[in-house]
């Protein structure tokens, strides 16, 4: 394979797909964290553009490598991007705090700057149509910018989207005000005492349990550690879902049927979520825009495209009716926005 940089463009880890950077300047400087420039990378499907786009972003602990999801869309006839987030995955220099920030809001500079770049390779002024998907973290991102900059997208799909805490109101309601508290204490970048287990890594990976393969320095299990100020901006942004956020364009949410949060292992823990409450997840889903379709899976675990064959191909099937429904819909009452 040439190793040629084409427009910023060179080939990516994965086979069949393309890489930039997406330079950073404005990026907030964080005490602990590794010096020199932020930057996030932007990955594509290899291909001729076409006029409809899917842009996606990974989960927590995660990047993108789900190359049988770029498949999906480009079968449908979409160019697939994704981001790998600053401080993730491809973008993760030496010395930097995996996954941190201290507010979603900061996250606008790498999708404006992704939807920018896309807006360029498009045939017209800006794709004929946009739609912005997330996994889980992802999903909470892509929500809250799409509810920031409306008109930028058509439609919007979430597989798992983190749109609440787990625990019990009691839980979330005291958490809070602590986080905030400390947060402004100095201890911002102090890691909070956590347990858990390797379940889901063991579900997932194809050494264990799972048929996947994954870069586990990016993907690791455990993960790494949570920080004070990165659960503080988490909450910042599931009190705007909460509040309503008013997303006008269609959004589809796809979560599993059911929850399963143990101690020991069992083998059901390969046919739910046990990462997040998917109950709480449908309730604030209500939150997002007036425009919501629910779907749940039986058998499907967090991240639902890496579910067992028949379950993934059931998401797959809801996605692409989905996107023809999407597809017949008269376009939008108001000014559409094209970012350059």
């Amino acid at each position: 394979m040439s190793e040629e940089v084409v427009d910023g463009w060179q080939p990516d880890i994965l086979p069949g797909y393309e890489c930039r950077d997406l330079p950073l300047p404005d990026a907030e400087i964080v005490a602990g964290d590794a010096e020199g420039p932020l930057s996030a990378t932007l990955v594509r499907r290899r291909g001729r553009r076409r006029e409809k786009v899917v842009l996606y972003l990974h989960g927590w602990n995660d990047y993108f490598f789900q190359t049988h999801l770029g498949d999906f869309f480009a079968e449908l006839g979409y160019d697939f991007y994704a981001i790998d987030l600053r401080r993730y995955g491809r973008s993760l220099r030496e010395g930097q705090l995996q996954g941190y920030i201290t507010t979603l809001s900061h996250y606008t500079e790498e999708l404006d700057a992704a939807v920018a770049i896309i807006n360029d390779a498009a045939p017209g002024e800006r794709p004929e149509q946009l739609i912005v998907s997330g996994h889980s973290t992802g999903g909470l991102i892509a929500a809250l910018w799409v509810a920031d900059r409306p008109g930028a997208a058509d439609g919007v799909i979430l597989n798992s989207p983190w749109l609440e805490l787990q625990g019990s109101a009691m839980i979330r309601a005291v958490g809070t005000p602590v986080l905030q508290a400390l947060a402004s204490r100095g201890m911002a970048t102090t890691a909070i005492p956590m347990t858990g287990t390797d379940f889901y890594a063991r579900v997932l990976r194809a050494d264990r349990d799972g048929e996947w393969t994954y870069n586990q320095a990016w993907k690791g299990s455990p993960g790494p550690p949570i920080l004070i100020g990165w659960i503080r901006a988490i909450r910042q942004g599931h009190a705007r879902v909460a509040a309503g956020l008013g997303i006008e364009v269609p959004i589809l949410v796809m979560t599993s049927a059911r929850t399963l949060f143990r101690r020991r292992w069992a083998p059901e823990l390969a046919e739910v979520d046990t990462v997040l409450d998917v109950d709480q997840i449908a309730n604030r889903a209500q939150r997002l825009g007036r425009h919501l379709t629910l779907v749940r899976f039986d058998g499907g675990v967090h991240d639902l495209v890496l579910s067992a064959k028949p379950v993934r191909e059931a998401v797959f099937a809801e996605m692409k009716a989905w996107i023809g429904y999407l597809g017949s819909l008269e376009p939008a009452d108001q000014q559409r926005t094209v970012i350059h």
